[in-house]
């Protein structure tokens, strides 16, 4: 099977993040293909390359980034939600005139449309948060 995965809940707020983590890492070691993890309202939150979470909780960008990595699984941060909370990547903070890169390794910024993409080519959604 194949799955789109949206994350909306903030790595504090709640454990969807670390559910949907969790999901795919299970469904990826089944066999199934994961096309696409958007991070859309709070859940962009786990794109943050400084989040510095208490060293006895889960390092979850972390986590995320190496997913990325290890099973190419595109990693796509909703830019208009990812700008209203200030995470800015190197491209748009300097047509603000501002010096932040705050996207982790392994995200992306992009738009409402690779959300509608991944529902068009998967055999299921599933939104975490």
């Amino acid at each position: 099977m194949k799955f789109a995965i949206q994350v909306n809940s903030s790595p504090s707020h709640c454990n969807a993040g670390q559910t949907a983590y969790h999901f795919i890492k299970t469904a990826l070691a089944q066999g199934h293909e994961v096309f696409r993890v958007f991070f859309y309202h709070d859940g962009i939150y786990h794109a943050f390359k400084h989040i510095t979470p208490p060293d006895d909780e889960q390092q979850l960008t972390k986590l995320w980034s190496e997913l990325a990595q290890q099973y190419n699984v595109d990693l796509v941060v909703c830019i208009s939600a990812a700008q209203r909370r200030g995470l800015l990547h190197t491209d748009e903070a300097s047509r603000q005139s501002k010096q932040d890169n705050d996207l982790a390794t392994g995200f992306r910024i992009s738009g409402l449309g690779q959300l509608v993409e991944a529902t068009l080519v998967t055999d299921r959604l599933i939104v975490f948060g």
